[in-house]
């Protein structure tokens, strides 16, 4: 039996390939498969359930994370080196959503303050990775769902988020992508991991519950939907799909090129 995710899958891959010729049998088709995922949404209510993380969901997932750590050290390297192409101007400050324990943390330290945000209290651990000389430009901050107000409006010109957004149901990735857009500077970037249902990896994570279900073409939309550029969706490798856009303007100092980073 298809998955609700499959189904979503398969919906969107018809709607992309639509023929003159084709039409009336794709469009009787696809009305099936929208009407049996609404049908399948509506009455799978443990399915509908599990798709918004608990916090306590999250506690347990970090502390097994923590218990049987696993770091791909070639994607880790990736993406820090993604990051260090913003890292060249300590005017503005980064924002890391969902830092979890800290993998990524210390690489925002060219910034002049390092906001973290999350659904866990991690400020201890992830203080302890600092110098004590740093310790006063870290500024903590705990969310329910995505509210973001205590962090100063145009304050950021560089978001990040790995291993968080994939855990995310399609609503709350576009209500964070909403509520960020108050803190970039105009011309500030976001770089996030999401789920790219279009690759087996990512559809398997989904399905059995652990991810929660995205694909490019829908992530591309809300980026857009909400005013951003995008720059790049890619992924270093299945698994590893990130999207990488900008809030229009021109007050941020640094300026991404697919290939290089470039100061104004």
């Amino acid at each position: 039996m298809l998955s609700i995710e499959e189904i979503k899958l398969l919906i969107e891959k018809l709607e992309r390939v639509k023929k003159e010729d084709l039409q009336e049998l794709i469009d009787t088709n696809l009305q099936i498969l929208k009407d049996l995922a609404l049908a399948v949404d509506a009455n799978n209510k443990q399915m509908i359930d599990r798709l918004d993380k608990t916090t306590k969901w999250f506690s347990r997932d970090l502390e097994e994370k923590q218990q049987n750590p696993f770091v791909d050290p070639v994607i880790q390297r990736q993406v820090q080196t993604k990051i260090f192409q913003f890292a060249r101007t300590n005017i503005y400050n980064s924002l890391e959503i969902g830092p979890g324990n800290g993998m990524f943390s210390m690489d925002f330290r060219a910034w002049r303050l390092n906001f973290f945000l999350d659904v866990l209290d991690k400020e201890k651990h992830i203080r302890k990775k600092f110098p004590s000389k740093h310790q006063k430009y870290l500024k903590f901050y705990m969310t329910r769902n995505t509210e973001c107000s205590n962090i100063p409006q145009g304050s950021c010109n560089f978001v990040f988020s790995w291993d968080t957004f994939v855990f995310f149901t399609q609503q709350h990735v576009q209500q964070y992508l909403h509520d960020i857009k108050r803190i970039l500077i105009p011309g500030g970037y976001v770089f996030i991991q999401y789920a790219d249902c279009h690759y087996d990896k990512e559809l398997n994570l989904a399905k059995r519950g652990y991810w929660n279900y995205n694909t490019k073409t829908a992530m591309t939309q809300m980026i857009e939907d909400e005013g951003y550029e995008v720059v790049e969706m890619h992924q270093f490798r299945p698994g590893s799909s990130y999207a990488l856009f900008r809030k229009p303007g021109k007050q941020n100092p640094v300026v991404y090129n697919i290939n290089e980073i470039t100061l104004d």
